[in-house]
């Protein structure tokens, strides 16, 4: 089923997480979340990235013990389609702390990112107090990774691993903009407090990574636009479907942004993560499109014009059913 919702979708790649690991990391018994870490680690290496060359994973690392981290990476870091390591953001431990600094220092070594994937602890005590889904997902997904990302870079750490790729998957985009004017505020009037740091808070942010999903659409698209600057997405940000969940986005999301170059658009839609993680730009799969005119340059490009599902269903059958989008999902 994977392979069809990417052909459906013209993704030539996908990066796969499981959806219930993503709160492994609040389990009480340590040793409970590094030997499931292990096992799935192990058979999703062995039974699926190992056969089918379309499908890649992040691995899971198992952050609350970081000698069990670093052997991670040691023992799956080159293994076929591992192509970095994911941190699940639920959880209360300190990423600057000096414990995981030889994980860092060996992912920086192999080339491998680390991502850090947001979700929520409705039994956090301050999310505690949210009484709806709505407000514990919308507040959950961004404060964890707001948390990580405000230590990760008020102590130094792009200084020490300045080759390390970071990435922040699935809290939007909006959390990103607002932090970075926040940090940089703060910075300018108690620099004394970060005195590893030789810019500003917002620069070494915009040299890391994103995931687009869930990509906030607000009415006013010149703010959308302000935060595509802001977090340099033409060449940092990734799209990501996040299919099949509730609030999923089709490529057509990025594709259909007037404000967009075309390098950028290229470059969201998989350019970016064919360079992240190592993949070969040129499509993977020739789909059939059913009689339809294909743009220019098939081969070379990540991307093809998306067409709307409602856009297509207004205009009945004279619409192209579809021409996909080319593109490495994060």
């Amino acid at each position: 089923m994977t392979l069809e919702w990417m052909d459906a979708m013209g993704v030539d790649y996908s990066c796969l997480f499981p959806t219930p690991m993503l709160f492994l990391g609040l389990h009480p018994q340590v040793e409970v979340e590094v030997a499931m870490c292990r096992a799935y680690n192990a058979w999703l290496c062995e039974r699926v990235l190992a056969v089918e060359p379309r499908i890649i994973s992040m691995l899971y690392l198992p952050f609350n013990d970081p000698d069990a981290a670093y052997k991670t990476v040691k023992d799956f870091g080159d293994k076929k389609g591992v192509v970095g390591f994911m941190v699940t953001s639920p959880r209360y431990k300190p990423v600057h702390d000096n414990a995981y600094v030889k994980t860092y220092a060996l992912l920086e070594e192999m080339g491998k990112p680390i991502a850090f994937h947001a979700a929520y602890n409705w039994n956090d005590q301050s999310l505690a107090l949210t009484n709806r889904f709505i407000s514990v997902h919308a507040l959950g997904f961004m404060w964890f990774n707001m948390v990580h990302m405000t230590n990760w870079v008020i102590n130094g750490l792009p200084e020490r691993f300045p080759k390390l790729k970071v990435m922040w998957i699935e809290s939007g985009l909006t959390w990103a903009y607002c932090l970075m004017q926040r940090l940089d505020h703060s910075y300018m009037m108690r620099t004394s407090d970060c005195p590893s740091l030789k810019r500003k808070p917002s620069e070494y942010m915009r040299e890391m990574y994103y995931s687009s999903q869930p990509m906030e659409k607000p009415r006013d698209r010149s703010i959308l636009e302000a935060t595509f600057k802001m977090i340099n997405a033409e060449t940092q940000l990734m799209w990501s479907s996040d299919y099949p969940h509730w609030d999923f986005d089709l490529p057509s999301v990025v594709y259909d942004l007037p404000f967009l170059s075309e390098a950028g658009r290229r470059n969201i839609l998989g350019g970016t993560a064919a360079k992240v993680f190592g993949l070969d730009p040129k499509p993977v799969k020739k789909i059939p499109d059913a009689g339809c005119p294909r743009p220019a340059d098939p081969g070379r490009v990540f991307h093809r014009r998306a067409v709307r599902e409602n856009e297509r269903d207004r205009a009945g059958s004279a619409q192209c059913p579809a021409i996909p989008t080319r593109t490495a999902q994060p």
